[in-house]
């Protein structure tokens, strides 16, 4: 019923910037709250990995190979979670996927969605 559309990626040359949207529509049919939402990424030959993550109350956390380049935001109003990526370098290159961890209030049940990926490429 919830589905996360992103959309941001592209191509892009080092040092450069991107800014992801991952933008959230339909409805868990019940009442809930919003535990974190997410980027990870996934390059080629590797496992996916979190990049950075922003809690319900705003708390943010960052992979440390992109502390102080990436910025994790949402806007609630549009139900939508950004990443602003700046200074990027080639290892940044990956399908980065958005998450939201979802818990439904009425069984404290937790739901997991993801993206489809966007795909990012840095070159050099």
């Amino acid at each position: 019923q919830v589905q996360l559309v992103e959309s941001g990626g592209g191509l892009v040359q080092a040092g450069g910037s991107l800014r992801l949207s991952c933008a959230a529509s339909g409805s868990t049919g019940s009442g809930h709250i919003i535990n974190a939402m997410g980027w990870y990424r996934q390059a080629p030959g590797k496992q996916r990995e979190l990049v950075a993550v922003i809690s319900s109350g705003g708390t943010t956390n960052y992979a440390d190979s992109v502390k102080g380049r990436f910025t994790i935001s949402r806007d609630n109003a549009k139900n939508t979670v950004y990443l602003q990526m700046n200074s990027l370098r080639p290892e940044d290159t990956a399908v980065y996927y958005c998450n939201w961890k979802i818990k439904i209030v009425v069984d404290l049940s937790l739901r997991d969605y993801w993206g489809q990926g966007t795909q990012v490429t840095v070159s050099s």
